[in-house]
């Protein structure tokens, strides 16, 4: 009992232990460090994390159990830390549903199919969490973090939210099924996907108001992501092993490309043979998942329409597929890091205990002097030609 006794208490103070950027102070010294070793000239050093909200594969605890875990991408992906939330600490944690987060605000949101939370990234403390109209699914922030477009769990609306207060705005009216959020990097565009729609209303996040449409595709859209310049939507449709090009300028449906080589079988989870979709950052390459063959599959994306030029094995059935911001490695949600230049497999994401952790929400976060200087996206945004 005694030695239960203590290991409860170890993995308590664990549990609350600094955050992952801040070093101990040295004997006498009265101040905190920061978080990067100084270089030449006084300049920061950066150190990146990934930041994995779970129960990130619906609410399914033996993939990495509840709360934020965060791994150590400039050393191998190793486990740092887990950070409790009033999320994780329910007797029935819900599953995520979306994670997003702002730099410049020092916050992080995730959300539930009840509630929208933000935490401070420094003091890793819940700063509020929202019960919002309808729900909450994968919601988008614009890049000044002043506000978050926040989708109802599959109902008729969006919910347009403060992201400092999480007090409601206005809401966007699509009948879609509300379900995917995406933000232009310019921060002037947010792109609604319904699951029950084939078209893809884009907002002027100025007033709020659908400006235009890109659709129809050939069945409602799941997953996608955007270019740099706001010109293509790759998307993923029920039905389609692959994914299906629209030109955000036009409104037109541009291409419909299949997976080739591997049948189309039936996944365990979202109903859609490819759910998950992303662009490396330089744009060179479109990665997407195939869930029931467990491989998420790469073509070529400077030509038109895409070609495939291989296919990657993964774990378990991925949903979904993202990058880091230097667009080095690629993280599908079933917890592989994969090097984006030799297609291999560096690593494996897994918790304290040493458990697989696998999750559809996952998002970087780069710190410089301890404090977040850049975030990714849990989307796989093409980045082309932005710093």
């Amino acid at each position: 009992m005694r030695q239960v006794l203590k290991s409860f208490i170890a993995l308590l103070l664990f549990s609350f232990a600094p955050a992952p950027w801040a070093s101990a102070p040295e004997a006498g010294e009265t101040r905190t460090a920061s978080v990067a070793e100084q270089e030449g000239g006084g300049k920061a050093k950066e150190r990146h994390f990934l930041y994995v909200v779970v129960p990130g594969i619906r609410n399914y605890l033996e993939f990495g159990g509840a709360g934020l875990l965060v791994f150590d991408m400039d050393n191998g992906h190793k486990f740092v830390k887990r950070i409790a939330t009033p999320a994780s600490m329910k007797e029935k944690p819900e599953n995520i549903k979306g994670v997003c987060a702002c730099a410049a605000t020092k916050k992080l949101y995730f959300s539930t199919p009840t509630r929208l939370f933000c935490m401070d990234l420094v003091t890793e403390k819940t700063l509020w969490e929202k019960v919002l109209p309808d729900g909450c699914d994968r919601m988008s922030i614009t890049p000044d973090g002043k506000v978050i477009y926040a989708p109802t769990y599959e109902k008729d609306h969006w919910n347009v939210v403060d992201a400092a207060t999480g007090e409601l705005i206005v809401r966007i009216e699509t009948k879609s099924g509300a379900h995917n959020t995406v933000c232009s990097l310019d921060g002037t565009e947010m792109y609604l996907a319904g699951l029950r729609s084939p078209i893809l209303p884009v907002v002027d996040t100025r007033t709020h108001k659908v400006i235009k449409t890109c659709g129809p595709f050939s069945a409602a859209i799941r997953p996608f992501t955007v270019n740099a310049d706001k010109s293509l939507a790759i998307v993923n449709v029920n039905g389609l092993l692959g994914f299906e090009i629209g030109d955000l300028k036009t409104g037109k449906m541009l291409h419909r490309v299949e997976v080739q080589g591997f049948k189309q079988g039936k996944p365990k989870r979202h109903g859609c043979p490819s759910h998950g979709v992303g662009l490396t950052p330089d744009e060179k390459e479109i990665w997407v998942c195939d869930a029931a063959n467990s491989h998420v599959h790469v073509f070529d994306g400077t030509v038109m329409p895409p070609k495939q030029i291989a296919s990657i094995g993964l774990r378990e059935q991925p949903g979904w597929v993202t990058f880091s911001l230097d667009g080095k490695y690629a993280y599908p949600s079933t917890g592989e890091v994969i090097d984006v230049m030799t297609k291999k497999i560096l690593a494996a994401l897994r918790d304290e205990a040493g458990k697989e952790v696998h999750s559809e929400k996952v998002i970087e976060i780069i710190f410089g002097d301890g404090v977040p200087v850049a975030n990714g996206d849990q989307f796989g945004l093409g980045r082309k030609g932005k710093k």
